[in-house]
């Protein structure tokens, strides 16, 4: 009874906040309702369902498969994955505000997706933009993509399954772009992932039959690899489990399993899952080339330290790999200031090259991380809020 009563939250009406609106339309999003205790808004989901794309033949799914994989690629490669922008204009803002209190000030703040700052609710909301192109060659592609919510490190599958997923429990931490199917009378959805870098066409069929992707390697690196395998839930076929598994040296590390929420569009993708990005303990400017390899960019913990001894990690390709080393943030303090050497000076001109970016806007950006890292009373408040959310997440 518990379960059903947390449903309703996210079937309640809800306030719209925006719309992502280009010429074709409009990509639905709203404001999800608050409740005492809970330190996120409540997740909403539409009450329609997409429609599916009908397609007659493998052959010409494998058409549109090929050429949305195109696009997806070219955006890889074109946009960078980034949750420092928002980070640092959330900051901006905070202090802007004149509030002293950061949870009360989160409660009120209007997250905002821009073009230069793309977590994977921006990158999705671009996919699916740009992906409407295609509608002329395959009618009904852009009534039929939507988002989806992702529910990580799932626990125990059995007990989150069977119905929607509880409005109350769970961050709603990721999204991908989604596209219900029928190939030949054949069930199945198609799934994207921009924000974790997937330069490929998942394919889900439901009889796990060709063109159901399967397992494959999503990155492959000297000291990891990741594979991944999506298929739909036996419990409930509204979700689609998302299985990885990393492995060191050949040795299996670790697997954890994802929910993805495929029946209904997800409406707050901008207001819960963007919010609850801007408090995470994790940031990343990262470019992707076309193969949604990480070729290079930064990246660090947000941790306090009263010293102010954090650090960031900093990294680009060369002809012998990638080389990678970890820098100060206290050398980008305005007092005291400890300038960064020659050779670190390079390494951030090579850096922003590969970002594509210019050095001053790099270095002018690790100024700015420098001033937030440094104010203690932010830092603590906001890892704060981040243990709480985790907490939420707990029973999953």
């Amino acid at each position: 009874m518990e379960r059903e009563k947390s449903i309703k939250h996210g079937e309640s009406p809800v306030e719209p906040i925006s719309s992502c609106r280009d010429e074709h339309g409009f990509v639905p999003t709203a404001r999800g309702p608050w409740i005492r205790g809970v330190p996120l808004p409540l997740p909403v989901w539409a009450h329609y369902e997409a429609p599916a794309l009908t397609v007659p033949t493998v052959e010409q799914y494998e058409e549109l498969a090929g050429s949305v994989e195109l696009e997806t690629q070219h955006l890889l490669r074109e946009h960078r994955y980034d949750t420092i922008g928002n980070f640092l204009k959330f900051y901006k803002d905070y202090i802007a505000s004149g509030e002293t209190i950061l949870e009360r000030f989160y409660h009120k703040y209007q997250p905002l997706i821009t073009r230069e700052h793309h977590t994977c609710v921006g990158l999705g909301f671009e996919l699916l933009y740009r992906l409407r192109c295609l509608n002329k060659r395959f009618p009904g592609i852009a009534s039929g993509l939507y988002l989806v919510s992702c529910e990580e490190t799932i626990d125990n599958v059995a007990s989150y399954v069977g119905g929607p997923p509880a409005a109350d429990s769970g961050e709603k931490e990721h999204v991908l772009v989604c596209l219900k199917i029928e190939i030949g009378g054949r069930k199945g959805v198609m799934l994207l992932d921009p924000g974790y870098h997937v330069a490929r066409v998942i394919t889900v069929m439901e009889d796990k039959l060709y063109p159901h992707t399967g397992w494959f390697i999503q990155s492959d690196e000297p000291d990891c690899k990741k594979e991944y395998n999506y298929f739909l839930c036996a419990n409930d076929p509204d979700y689609i489990e998302w299985h990885e598994r990393k492995t060191r040296s050949g040795t299996l590390e670790r697997t954890q399993v994802a929910l993805i929420y495929v029946a209904r569009p997800y409406l707050t993708a901008i207001d819960v899952t963007e919010r609850r990005n801007l408090v995470y303990n994790f940031r990343s400017l990262l470019a992707r080339d076309t193969k949604g390899h990480v070729t290079a960019g930064i990246y660090f913990p947000v941790v306090l330290d009263m010293n102010n001894a954090q650090t960031f990690s900093i990294f680009y390709q060369t002809n012998n790999g990638k080389k990678r080393i970890k820098m100060a943030f206290n050398k980008f303090c305005s007092s005291p200031k400890i300038n960064p050497d020659v050779e670190e000076k390079e390494i951030i001109a090579e850096c922003a090259r590969q970002l594509g970016l210019s050095q001053d806007t790099l270095e002018d950006l690790l100024y700015a991380l420098a001033t937030v890292m440094c104010d203690s009373a932010f830092v603590a408040q906001l890892l704060a809020i981040n243990s709480r959310i985790n907490t939420l997440a707990e029973d999953n």
